[in-house]
């Protein structure tokens, strides 16, 4: 298991969003970086902090901080979307910060952690949720459906030790939590199937507006009689 690239985001104007929710510029254009990047816990929410140098966001109502710090996407399934596509899909052209080779991102625990290097810790917190953004970038009619129906939408990361990482690094799983519920079972939990929720509010390891998206969506099944 190990990093195919680092990517960080060259600022472009972004006119898929409102000024007043992203300033009117994104980050989503992510390119590889030649040689090391320095990785660190976003230390202010809401400025458009990520964790790698260099990177950040500018939507923050709905993206960056600690929460989602990193994002990761593995190789192999871009593989499989490039031919889906019939497409070049290059590295960090789906605004992820890792491109990855052999790790299991959407089958990641909530809450394992990953050793990156010889330093960096990172913890899996989340799933990625596709936004108007994305949709534009991808110039794709129906593309966040598409992705959604897919169920891989890679992960975002906590960072919990910091340093320095690069291309050609390992990658280890060095815990793993026990409740096993997965990237993918979150995403599809809170995207397409909402039977699958109700475990995922004995996941600490959760943002905590995710768990709150979660108890807001059964207090309102409940409330209609969905639940039966």
């Amino acid at each position: 298991m190990k990093l195919l690239s680092v990517n960080v985001g060259r600022p472009r104007p972004n006119p898929w969003k409102s000024r007043r929710e992203a300033g009117g510029w994104t980050g989503i254009d992510k390119r590889p970086v030649v040689g090391v990047v320095a990785v660190a816990a976003p230390v202010s929410e809401g400025t458009g902090e990520v964790g790698l140098a260099g990177d950040r966001v500018y939507d923050v109502g709905n993206h960056g901080g600690a929460e989602q710090a990193v994002y990761a996407y593995a190789r192999e399934d871009l593989d499989g979307w490039q031919r889906e596509l019939d497409r070049t899909l290059a590295n960090g052209v789906f605004g992820e910060n890792l491109t990855t080779a052999g790790v299991d991102v959407n089958g990641a625990v909530i809450g394992e952690r990953w050793r990156v290097g010889a330093e960096v810790v990172l913890e899996v917190s989340c799933p990625r949720i596709p936004c108007g953004t994305f949709r534009g970038w991808m110039g794709l009619p129906g593309w966040n459906r598409r992705f959604t129906r897919a169920g891989l939408p890679g992960a975002y990361l906590r960072v919990i030790t910091p340093g320095e990482i690069r291309a050609g690094d390992p990658v280890a799983v060095v815990d793993r939590p026990a409740h096993g519920v997965s990237v993918a079972y979150t995403f599809r939990a809170v995207t397409t199937e909402a039977e699958l929720l109700p475990p995922l509010l004995e996941v600490a390891e959760l943002p905590g507006f995710v768990r709150d998206f979660v108890r807001e969506r059964l207090d309102g099944r409940r409330g209609t009689g969905a639940d039966g």
